[in-house]
């Protein structure tokens, strides 16, 4: 086995760290898990979890090592197809859950935003994404990680990345990622919207009508 040396950080902080020893300190299998735990909790080429840095991800597959058995899969296997109902995708859901809330006993992210939206009173930006959106993340993380996987072949030639995640924009050529394919909440949810006008006659000074809405059916004043 050949002995591998990194040289890293700069000034006061250089060091050569021991790639060898490190392997032996994780374990076979968290080193070769290691690249799709990275892909999934945030790279280059994938998306973040907003406010969750690798020592939160860490700590999660620290508390839920079971996830392990995903990230090990999807190194195994390239480039594989992922579903909601895939048990990789279930544990990965489970693992983002845990990212959030340690102390979660829900495997759905759906649950663990409206628990902690409706009940711990957490801001938006700090519930995890919808399953929906897990799964186009998962998706270009399994891509990437894909492409490492293979990095040792003479010759790559991965799928297109259209399916994981990314969609080619037609008119500049370019990929763009697609974050979810659920409507957009201001228009799934324009049924919902009501002002605070407590008179069914209010000519048309509701907040509805200032922002060029049309009144729902919850609304009091019913303006047109």
């Amino acid at each position: 086995m050949a002995a591998i040396w990194v040289a890293f950080g700069t000034g006061k902080n250089f060091m050569y760290l021991d790639i060898n020893a490190i392997c032996h300190a994780l374990g076979k299998d968290r080193s070769t898990a290691l690249p799709m735990f990275h892909s999934f909790t945030g790279c280059d080429t994938t998306s973040a979890f907003f406010g969750k840095g690798k020592k939160s991800a860490w700590e999660a597959w620290n508390a839920y090592v079971e996830v392990t058995e995903a990230f090990n899969n999807f190194m195994n296997h390239p480039y594989m197809t992922v579903t909601v109902n895939c048990k990789q995708f279930q544990l990965l859901e489970r693992f983002t859950v845990i990212i959030y809330n340690k102390t979660s006993n829900l495997d759905s992210v759906n649950e663990a935003r409206r628990e902690l939206f409706s009940q711990k009173n957490r801001p938006m930006e700090k519930i995890p994404p919808t399953q929906e959106a897990l799964l186009q993340h998962t998706l270009r993380a399994v891509y990437q990680a894909g492409i490492w996987a293979t990095s040792d072949q003479c010759e790559q030639k991965p799928p297109t990345p259209e399916g994981f995640g990314w969609t080619l924009e037609s008119a500049t050529k370019t990929w763009r990622p697609v974050w979810s394919n659920l409507p957009v909440a201001s228009q799934a949810c324009s049924e919902l919207v009501k002002c605070g006008c407590k008179s069914a006659t209010c000519g048309g000074r509701c907040s509805c009508k200032k922002a060029q809405w049309k009144c729902t059916e919850l609304c009091s004043c019913q303006c047109e």
